[in-house]
């Protein structure tokens, strides 16, 4: 019987993709993010949709307890919630460097300590978190954004470490360039349009169903195997 799954930052781009690639898959669904009526607009059957920010810990244990009272424990969790606003570090601006470390962060951290008790109490249990190939190498003027990408990676490969023997797994999703609003939140004009402009000279960024759809295998193999992590790119991404 297909468990419940938990996703962050369901609204829009990979988490969306993400929620119809699982109830594709026949499973109820906890939709979070702020914004409450695109989750509502995918229409999803059994699904259960909170506008939370992912910080308020308060609100999102509410949304945990309401859906695993309805759907059963939460099996898999998809911390997907992020944001990137870049710009040269002489010229970035602190609120959006907040934003990012808040967001990117420690919004993972909260979700992972909310489902990861019960994972180990039931002795299964699978977090998927979204980093980025900027967890993997650095980018000019995504300083912050690649520390928080870099922070993800190594947070949750420690935490794996320590749940592993617990049959708890932890993954981490790379993706590289995804045409999604992640980079529209830049207010830096020649980083976000360098950005547009290298996608079309590769011959386009990914899409978001192609992320989706390397979340769903991961997290849908046997419980006996983990993919630690997956870095995801357009082919012609060189770096």
């Amino acid at each position: 019987m297909n468990k419940l799954v938990i996703i962050t930052g369901a609204s829009s781009g990979i988490g969306a993709a993400t929620a119809k690639a699982f109830s594709a898959a026949g499973h109820p669904l906890l939709l979070i993010a702020r914004r409450l009526e695109p989750m509502e607009a995918l229409k999803l059957p059994n699904a259960l949709c909170r506008a939370v920010d992912v910080l308020d810990s308060v609100g999102f244990k509410t949304a945990i307890d309401d859906a695993q009272a309805k759907f059963g424990p939460a099996e898999i969790l998809v911390n997907n919630a992020g944001v990137m606003m870049n710009a040269p570090a002489a010229e970035g601006e602190t609120a959006q460097w907040d934003a990012m470390i808040d967001i990117n962060i420690k919004g993972v951290l909260t979700g992972i300590r909310l489902v990861i008790n019960d994972m180990i109490a039931r002795n299964s249990g699978t977090i998927v978190n979204i980093g980025s190939i900027a967890g993997v190498k650095t980018f000019g003027n995504h300083a912050v954004y690649c520390g928080t990408k870099f922070a993800v990676h190594a947070i949750t490969e420690t935490i794996r470490e320590e749940v592993s023997s617990k049959n708890v797994r932890l993954i981490t999703i790379a993706p590289g360039m995804v045409e999604t609003d992640l980079v529209n939140h830049t207010t830096h004009d020649a980083a976000r349009e360098g950005w547009w402009s290298y996608a079309k000279q590769i011959g386009g960024a990914l899409k978001p169903a192609d992320i989706a759809e390397a979340i769903v295998w991961s997290a849908k193999l046997p419980q006996s195997v983990c993919v630690r992590e997956m870095v995801i790119c357009p082919t012609k991404q060189e770096p």
